[in-house]
């Protein structure tokens, strides 16, 4: 089996210095040491139970068939990537997407130039994705190197698609990189190992911040420690040729490939 995209050293942030890559850690990040986890004794018993499952009990897989699964593990590593972490302690940002999409849990409305969430991630998104890939190198998109599914999710994410008309006839595809993104955010953000990365003080209750001026830590928290890195050279996560995508946001939920212009 081919291994996927994403897993070799080669994608590893650089050294800015000596153009090296740097090794992949168990906490990324400019807060060496911390772990919000060692203060949920300071938890009420609801919250610590809550946030210690996402560690210790992820939910298994109800909703993908293990191919989706697989798929849409990949698009997420570039929108998230994890390749500065050892693999015991990457984030699976598709077990609580299909936990969501197995409940039936939206937002509680959809744009009319949406169809459910259901059908984007279970055919839709993987149908538009691929006709981008096959268009571009005449390959599905889990057969591509890391580079190439970095340039055939760029057109999407920039509007610019190039294949899938029929797809994007009936699914805005500014929307449909929301959705992702959305999704992507929220699954490694409510996971305390991302909340060490980012020096967050986890819960505040029962017990309460205190240093609420000047920015200052508190005192289970620790010091940021910054350092330098570039980007991966096989990523387009520091490219930035234009602003074709900041448009606003009527502009860009009028997106219709079938008359647009270059």
């Amino acid at each position: 089996m081919k291994p996927p995209a994403h897993s070799g050293p080669e994608l590893r942030p650089r050294d800015p210095r000596s153009g090296q890559m740097r090794p992949a850690v168990r906490q990324p990040g400019y807060y060496p040491g911390y772990s919000t986890l060692s203060q949920s004794k300071f938890w009420d018993a609801a919250t610590r139970t809550k946030i210690t499952e996402r560690v210790d009990n992820p939910p298994p897989r109800r909703f993908f068939n293990e191919d989706q699964w697989k798929f849409w593990a990949e698009v997420f590593e570039h929108i998230l990537p994890q390749s500065d972490r050892t693999p015991d302690r990457r984030i699976s940002l598709i077990a609580p997407l299909d936990e969501r999409l197995f409940e039936n849990r939206t937002v509680g409305y959809r744009f009319e130039n949406m169809p459910h969430d259901r059908l984007v991630y279970r055919s839709l998104g993987i149908h538009a994705i691929n006709a981008e890939a096959q268009a571009r190198y005449a390959e599905d998109f889990l057969g591509l190197d890391h580079l190439g599914q970095e340039i055939t999710l760029r057109a999407i994410h920039d509007g610019r698609p190039i294949a899938g008309t029929d797809i994007w006839a009936h699914m805005s595809v500014h929307r449909f990189w929301q959705l992702l993104t959305s999704d992507a955010i929220e699954a490694y953000y409510a996971h305390p190992w991302a909340w060490d990365e980012i020096g967050f003080g986890g819960p505040a209750y029962p017990r309460a911040y205190t240093r609420l001026e000047h920015g200052e830590p508190e005192p289970w928290e620790v010091e940021e420690q910054r350092y330098q890195w570039l980007a991966p050279e096989q990523s387009l996560s520091d490219v930035v040729d234009d602003a074709s995508h900041h448009h606003t946001e009527a502009e860009q939920h009028r997106h219709s490939p079938a008359t647009r212009s270059e």
